[in-house]
């Protein structure tokens, strides 16, 4: 699923017009990545978390050349399912 068919679902189980809630879905997904952008989690009680999490530099290798290199530490977004979240999917 795509935000296109994530919007008409939406817009279809709250009979909503699509371009209201495109904006909002919009609206919220910009907020979690600006909040985690600068550090902080964002937790959905049931959903799951989205966080910034720390990667230790290290050494890795060129695919082309095979030569070591150093790869720089950097901060990547992570997601962590929630109980409800989990516990649907594994059914």
């Amino acid at each position: 699923m795509n935000k296109g068919e994530l919007v008409d679902l939406v817009s279809q189980n709250a009979d909503l017009p699509k371009k209201m809630v495109d904006a909002v879905i919009s609206e919220v997904f910009n907020t979690i990545i600006e909040t985690v952008s600068t550090g902080e989690k964002v937790t959905l009680v049931g959903f799951g978390s989205f966080e910034a999490r720390k990667r230790q530099a290290r050494e890795g290798r060129n695919p082309r050349t095979g030569e070591p290199m150093q790869i720089p530490a950097t901060q990547v977004p992570a997601f962590s399912a929630g109980k409800q979240f989990k516990d649907r999917v594994s059914v």
